[in-house]
């Protein structure tokens, strides 16, 4: 898509000033429904728009991203728009600089159109617990979008922009581009900056891509992608440089990813594609990951504990509202006041339950019973890993264990709704690279998901092979 687009601005088959015209009319017109986006940035687009405009008229050779519109996760920084993170705490906070991976896209000429929803702090699987509504499926408007990328995910599938970007901390990418038919891509930890992403869980936390193909997602890793001085944890990917064919893979399917809880139709859109596979010439090993099982509850240990750290800084002193805004409007006589009446009030429940249950597990008394023995636990899950793609190249799954679910049907029991990330998580522990293709439809039209692994540092790799995997799924 990106190319097209490209192809056709300087074929100048439509202006690009016409391109951003048109996809802000869209999303004005429609996204009433959906409710993608937080924020828009129409004024600052259609100048940017103008300078691609110009420059085809030059005849310059335009960059790779010249022109594309993009959405942008509203927990990553843009310079002078509001970034909210999805919480009534940073409602009126303004973005001071640009995340490194919109310098980058800038830098290619990517337009950015606006931020879009998320859940709060990118808390949640179902994109139910933003301050700003939840996000309606474009393939069914009583279904979730799924969390937390959601907006960026919904964004993209209801062709209000061509890409977006996501950060994926347990699936926060894969999991929205599954229930809603797109390209879902999480990078190795580290591979795009994170300077510049609001931090949920450090050691986990990844900017990731959603798009409507492997070969966009591609285009825009390739222009973010990359060791930054601001992120101590970036580091550089190498280019795959050989030739991938259906007859040379080995792909490993794990025994504990096809249990009990996977949607029987899932399971068969999973087991089709695997059939194709091993027409194709691929050899299809089974293997067992063992360490499965103690993924969701590591990464509960994990995760809140860092999101206890990462989110003592929202205090209402240094970002947000004023003190003496914060006076008018809730009475704060005292400091004290100010933590109860801005904490208590503008941060959701989701959010207060994870900050609580960090708060626990790094007490006194119980580091060493939880967050130490849980990072002993993730060292064992990369081992697990690693262990596997000794005999494999890459490891399919299904993406999610159910298509996209209605909205309520899972808040009222976090436990049920942190099982949504139960397929998606390893990957995350693991810091290694993973996406989501759409694979097909279930009875009631709602997109099915595939997920395939690759090892560390393997991302353009694995994103060769999902080119070929993708034309010989052919989703409609």
């Amino acid at each position: 898509m990106i190319k097209e687009i490209k192809n056709s601005l300087i074929k100048k088959e439509y202006s690009c000033c016409e391109l951003i015209t048109q996809t802000f009319d869209k999303i004005l017109k429609e996204d009433r429904k959906i409710n993608a986006f937080i924020s828009l940035r129409k004024d600052d687009a259609l100048k940017e728009a103008k300078a691609v405009d110009e420059k085809i008229q030059r005849q310059e050779n335009l960059n790779i991203l010249e022109g594309i519109p993009f959405g942008i996760k509203d927990n990553i920084l843009v310079q002078g728009l509001r970034v909210t993170a999805g919480s009534k705490i940073l409602e009126d906070y303004i973005g001071p600089l640009d995340a490194t991976a919109i310098k980058k896209i800038k830098k290619e000429g990517g337009i950015i159109i606006g931020k879009t929803n998320l859940d709060e702090f990118a808390m949640g699987s179902s994109n139910e617990t933003s301050a700003f509504g939840s996000v309606h499926n474009p393939h069914s408007l009583d279904k979730v979008s799924g969390g937390s990328s959601g907006g960026s995910a919904a964004a993209v599938a209801s062709d209000f922009i061509s890409a977006a970007l996501g950060s994926d901390t347990a699936g926060s990418v894969r999991q929205p581009a599954s229930f809603c038919g797109v390209v879902g891509f999480k990078p190795t930890y580290g591979a795009i900056s994170r300077f510049g992403l609001i931090a949920m869980a450090s050691s986990l936390d990844v900017i990731g891509i959603l798009a409507k193909s492997v070969e966009d997602v591609e285009l825009i890793f390739r222009s973010i992608r990359g060791r930054d001085e601001y992120d101590a944890t970036s580091v550089d990917v190498p280019d795959f440089k050989g030739a991938i064919d259906f007859k040379n893979l080995i792909i490993g399917v794990p025994k504990e990813y096809f249990t009990n809880g996977i949607d029987e139709e899932v399971l068969a859109a999973i087991k089709k594609v695997i059939s194709q596979l091993e027409k194709e010439g691929t050899k299809i090993q089974e293997i067992n990951l063992q360490t499965t099982k103690y993924c969701l509850p590591c990464y509960h240990i994990i995760m809140p504990a860092e999101v206890s750290a990462n989110l003592a800084r929202y205090d209402n002193v240094r970002y947000g509202s004023s003190f003496l805004e914060l006076q008018n409007q809730l009475g704060i006589s005292s400091l004290r006041d100010l933590y109860f009446k801005t904490r208590g009030k503008k941060l959701g429940k989701e959010v207060k339950r994870r900050i609580l249950l960090g708060t626990y597990v790094l007490s006194k008394g119980y580091y060493d019973a939880y967050y130490n023995r849980a990072q002993k636990v993730r060292s064992i899950i990369c081992d697990d890993f690693n262990d596997a793609f000794h005999k494999v190249d890459f490891i399919l799954t299904p993406t999610t264990p159910t298509t996209a679910f209605g909205f309520g049907e899972k808040t009222k029991d976090p436990v049920a709704m942190y099982l949504s990330d139960i397929l998606t998580v390893s990957a995350n522990l693991a810091g290694i690279p993973a996406i989501s293709l759409p694979l097909s439809r279930d009875s009631h039209n709602l997109p099915i998901g595939l997920q395939l692994i690759g090892k560390s540092l393997d991302d353009s790799r694995l994103l060769e092979a999902s080119k070929l995997l993708e034309n010989l799924i052919n989703y409609q």
